[in-house]
């Protein structure tokens, strides 16, 4: 996610600017005339003390690109700020716009640039919170929960709580963690409790690894317009490459951004792994295992042309609506989705359905929202 030019505009602002577009974020998405239920996935969230503790670290001299993206949100101000912890200025906006729910998630890089200790406190005070934000408002909100991978063993037992005890959607890690990636076994008991309590890990960007960063620190790339894809996509592509989806193959994992760039050279990929099989560990080629495994959100990409290459490459049951949002507005995402040349039965799809059966959300009889 990434600090834009559209998302520093003042949180009056955006929703003035949302009052301005009623008629086409408002349309309906049905052809028989009922609006179809609205669930974005992605959507950023955060807590004071997590502020806290991203300012600790800011304030330090590590020259890390996480560390320089946290040091342009401020230490709890600005706009971005206030509309990752303000839920309800948020819920104003959502019925402006007429969006029943979003699933919020502790907003990137969330506890992974921390020390263990802190990373495994942090990340079950979050989840708490979380928890009494979608009890006060259980048909408006649903959460994602964090977790520490830096004690991959800790982070399994916060997962069962989340879901067991806390009542959550899902996990969302945010990529690497210490320069590492989730295929590394270490890492396999997060994978492991994931595929076992039925919840995909919504597998977020952040800012490219150690190891990748250098060519990344010039032009501001280290962000959304190109760092985070490549570190994503690439995190992905060593899943899917890696055989741990022969371990766990009921596993599911969750890109962004339509995909972080993998659907789009799925044909190569497939090419190349069919005329040197022998040196991937995976059984499967890469299409299979995206088909199988992996869904894909929308957020950020309010294109046609990518939605429908997608559907064609990937299937619209494997597509969920996201806004990415406070980093992203609100109203050109939902303008897009109720726009976007495509099936009415694949709008429904990817506005709701595939969501409520990836996160266990319970279908609605009726709309959250004013509309």
């Amino acid at each position: 996610m990434a600090v834009t030019r559209r998302s520093l505009l003042s949180a009056s602002g955006a929703l003035a600017s949302a009052a301005l577009v009623p008629s086409a974020a408002r349309a309906s998405a049905s052809a028989n005339g009922a609006r179809m239920r609205r669930i974005a996935v992605e959507e950023a969230w955060s807590i004071p003390e997590h502020f806290k503790a991203l300012a600790a670290v800011s304030e330090g001299d590590w020259n890390n690109l996480d560390v320089e993206n946290v040091r342009l949100l401020g230490h709890g101000t600005g706009p971005i700020p206030i509309n990752l912890l303000d839920t309800e200025r948020r819920l104003a906006e959502m019925d402006s716009l007429g969006i029943d729910m979003q699933l919020l998630s502790l907003t990137s890089p969330g506890v992974q640039i921390f020390e263990i200790e802190t990373a495994v406190a942090l990340a079950a005070l979050a989840n708490d919170r979380l928890a009494d934000v979608v009890t006060a408002n259980p048909s408006r909100f649903g959460g994602l929960a964090s977790f520490a991978p830096q004690d991959p063993r800790r982070a399994a037992k916060e997962m069962e709580r989340a879901i067991h005890k806390l009542k959550l959607n899902g996990f969302i890690v945010n990529s690497h963690t210490g320069n590492e990636y989730l295929d590394e076994a270490k890492f396999w008991p997060i994978l492991e409790a994931a595929e076992a309590l039925g919840r995909p890990i919504y597998l977020h960007p952040r800012c490219p690894s150690d190891g990748m960063a250098a060519p990344f620190r010039d032009y501001r790339m280290r962000a959304a317009i190109w760092g985070f894809q490549a570190e994503t996509g690439t995190h992905a592509m060593r899943l899917i490459l890696s055989g741990v989806f022969d371990r766990f193959p009921k596993l599911q994992i969750v890109l962004g951004h339509m995909g972080e760039n993998i659907p789009f050279h799925l044909w190569r990929s497939d090419n190349w792994y069919k005329k040197r099989a022998s040196a991937y560990p995976s059984k499967l080629p890469p299409s299979e295992v995206m088909k199988r495994n992996f869904h894909i959100t929308t957020s950020g990409v309010e294109h046609g042309p990518a939605l429908r290459y997608t559907i064609e490459v990937l299937g619209a049951e494997r597509i969920l609506w996201a806004i990415d949002y406070p980093y992203e507005e609100m109203a050109p995402a939902v303008t897009f989705m109720n726009s976007v040349d495509i099936p009415e039965a694949q709008r429904s799809a990817i506005y709701h359905r595939n969501t409520e059966r990836l996160f266990h959300v319970a279908s609605a009889t009726g709309h959250g929202g004013l509309l």
